[in-house]
């Protein structure tokens, strides 16, 4: 019969490499057996890996994976939830834990960034989580919002606009005809469908160093103003654009002195010599890369 092993007898430093050596499922595991070995992790935490944590808030299911996304393990907080999602990913229950628990339980055992969508469904489901994370000031790996103009909606998007510098990833599903957001901060990169609201006076203010618009109303004569404005030292962030608009037009008005199909294939520089943009086009649209010389 095989006696049990003394791990906490160990000496913290011999301890912190046990942990740094266990995979995402075995930390998380190991971490619920007991008050003490829970401490010990915790204490080790700056040892710990990066991991990204996803978060289902309607069914308060977390998934977590390492930045590879090769080691995953699911936590539900509700009885055999994933099971119910057909996942072949390694599962564990705690049910005896509350959804914001079992957070704060994984930001003492891990550096998380974190992932979500917040759907057009009652947004009172969010607003807890959401506040809890950004009082902690984590970072998101990314941010996926449907909006639907609804008042609560409106409330929530208030408070998070605040902190997206948090967020690196944004992508917003925009319904047609809805309210119009109000930007408090940028992210590091945003995308957004049905775009039409995301005037020029949006673009000349973002500061994302990403920016894809799909369903834009931006035109060639506001092509020109970005360009001219990039030239010039503008938008110091930007390091990718891509704006789809049935405004781009070929027979529109010309950008930077040419037509969109001249532009094809176009490097282009900043005044001071410092950055130089390779420009691509298409049927009504425009993609832009930039590089700093060396």
């Amino acid at each position: 019969m095989s006696s049990s092993f003394p791990l906490l007898r160990l000496p913290r430093l011999v301890l912190c490499e046990i942990f740094k050596s266990l995979n995402i499922e075995e930390k998380i595991k190991l971490s619920f057996c007991s008050r003490k070995i829970s401490t010990q992790i915790y204490n080790a935490r700056l040892y710990s890996q990066k991991v990204i944590v996803d978060l289902n808030m309607v069914y308060q299911g977390i998934k977590v994976c390492s930045e590879n996304y090769r080691d995953s393990i699911k936590i539900s907080t509700y009885p055999d939830f994933w099971k119910r999602h057909n996942s072949n990913t390694e599962q564990f229950s705690i049910e005896c834990r509350g959804f914001l628990s079992a957070i704060e339980h994984l930001l003492k055992i891990f550096q998380c960034k974190f992932s979500t969508t917040i759907c057009h469904c009652d947004s009172d489901l969010y607003q807890p989580t959401i506040s809890m994370l950004f009082d902690l000031q984590v970072e998101f790996k990314k941010l996926i919002i449907e909006l639907n103009g609804s008042k609560n909606q409106i409330l929530l998007w208030n408070q998070i606009s605040k902190k997206f510098e948090l967020i690196e990833d944004v992508v917003i599903f925009s319904a047609m005809n809805q309210f119009t957001p109000v930007f408090a901060s940028w992210p590091q990169n945003i995308g957004i469908t049905n775009s039409a609201w995301f005037t020029l006076e949006y673009f000349l203010a973002c500061t994302s160093t990403r920016i894809i618009l799909d369903g834009s109303h931006l035109g060639n004569e506001d092509l020109d103003i970005i360009l001219k404005n990039w030239k010039t030292g503008g938008f110091r962030n930007l390091n990718y654009l891509r704006i789809h608009s049935q405004r781009i037009t070929n027979i529109g008005a010309i950008i930077l002195g040419m037509s969109l199909s001249e532009l094809e294939g176009k490097v282009i520089q900043t005044d001071d010599g410092l950055k130089k943009a390779t420009i691509t086009t298409s049927f009504q649209s425009i993609e832009m890369s930039v590089t700093r010389f060396e």
